[in-house]
Formats: structure tokens, C-alpha cells, sequence
């Protein structure tokens, strides 16, 4: 990992810790290098502009100050290329036209050179995305799980079946390859999974959801995980 990678993970690693700080050891196990190492990139973070602390002894460590931003730090051309790549494999995933407008902010804050080489290296990745659904029906499903308001949808099963229903969105889930809206059905009065290539109309009604929870849903499978990362 070079230098300028290791400087945002470690800074990365120093803000999800919030307030319990990490000591110098740990951190060194975390990117294999010594402590002295550490200690020297938590100083350069620190004349960077990032708000360090530290604590010492027995639980002491270093840490973020509580809303702290993180000093600017330029992205590899790899990386940005791995954040194109992700969205453009990706464009039915929940709020894709958001992530694409975000990486082309990142894109156009590169200084040049890099810029030019993740051009260059992105033209070695090519993706065979499948059509993406509706930009309609994703924009309301998407707004309903934000603002938890019971959204209409026209959904046709796998058998042939159409049905309208009132839907309250709990989660987005992606498994072999397809997204699903997950949420408390009013018509059947139980959870349930909907394909969202199958759904055929969406509109957002001025209902607020009744309070149904993620726990509701199910045991995830055991590989299954929020898009966070935390603990990845």
C-alpha cells in the first residue's frame, strides 16, 4: 500500500473508531508497517490539517476529533477506477444515478496526471451491465425508502399475476444477480420481496409508514451485509 493510500485508510480507521481511539500498536498490525511508522503518518495527518488526538496510557490511543472533516487526499488512479467501475457494473442499484454523479465529483477534483492515468487504466475495464429498470419507478422506490412513505407499485409475478399494491419499503437487496424491495405488503398484511424488473408503475403516496423494522424481514444469509462496510 503506498504512502498516500495508507494515510486516508488510516484516517478512515481513526473516524469509525469515534471516540474509543486506537493505540499506535494496533494500528501498525492493521497496515503491517511499525509503530514508529504509525506515529510518523499520524504526524503528517495531523500537520495536514486533520483535528488527531491522543490519550495516553492503559486505553489511550488516537483518534478523530468528533466532526472532524478528513484533509484532502488524492485518490490513486486505481482506486478511482474501482469506484467507475463498482457504479457502472451496478445500474440498478438503489440510488446508482447518485453514486455515478458522485464519482464524477471525485473525478473532477483528481489533479491532472492522475486523472490521465485512471482515463487511461478505466479504457482496460469493460462492463456488459444489463438494462437498467425505469428511471421512474427506482426514483420513487428510492424516495419512499428515504422519506418511509408508503409507496403504489403495479407488480407483475413470476407466474403472470398483476396486482397493485401499497407497499411500506423496509430495505433494498441484491442476491443472485437481482434487486428486490423488501417491504410490509398492505395488501397481503406481510412482509414480502418484490423483483424490481417486475415492478411496472411506482408512485410515492403522502402515507407515512407505520414503523415496520429490518428485523422483521428475516435472518439475513450468513454472507449477507449492509453496503456500509463497517467491520468489512
Amino acid at each position: 500500500m503506498k504512502r498516500a493510500e495508507r494515510l486516508h485508510a488510516l484516517s478512515e480507521m481513526l473516524r469509525r473508531n469515534g471516540t474509543r481511539g486506537c493505540s499506535a500498536e494496533r494500528l501498525a498490525r492493521e497496515f503491517s508497517v511499525s509503530v514508529r511508522t504509525v506515529k510518523r503518518d499520524l504526524a503528517a495527518l495531523e500537520s495536514s490539517g486533520a483535528a488527531v488526538w491522543s490519550r495516553p496510557g492503559p486505553g489511550g490511543g488516537y483518534g478523530l476529533a468528533a466532526g472532524a472533516s478528513l484533509p484532502p487526499i488524492t485518490l490513486s488512479p486505481a482506486q478511482a477506477v474501482a469506484l467507475m467501475a463498482a457504479v457502472s457494473a451496478a445500474p440498478d442499484a438503489p440510488y446508482a444515478d447518485l453514486a455515478a454523479a458522485g464519482v464524477h465529483k471525485i473525478l473532477d477534483v483528481l489533479d491532472p496526471r492522475t486523472r490521465a492515468k485512471a482515463d487511461e487504466l478505466a479504457d482496460r475495464v469493460w462492463v456488459n451491465a444489463t438494462p437498467s429498470a425505469s428511471r421512474t419507478i427506482r426514483s420513487a422506490l428510492e424516495e419512499a425508502m428515504v422519506e418511509q412513505r408508503v409507496v403504489r407499485i403495479r407488480y407483475t409475478s413470476r407466474g403472470g399475476d398483476t396486482t397493485s399494491r401499497d407497499v411500506e419499503p423496509v430495505l433494498f437487496a441484491s442476491t443472485n444477480g437481482q434487486w428486490y424491495l423488501v417491504g410490509w405488503c398492505r395488501l397481503r398484511d406481510a412482509m414480502r420481496w418484490f423483483t424490481v424488473s417486475r415492478i411496472e408503475r411506482a408512485s410515492v403516496t403522502s402515507t407515512a409508514c407505520t414503523g415496520h423494522a429490518i428485523h422483521e424481514v428475516g435472518e439475513p444469509p450468513a454472507n449477507a451485509r449492509p453496503v456500509h462496510g463497517r467491520g468489512a
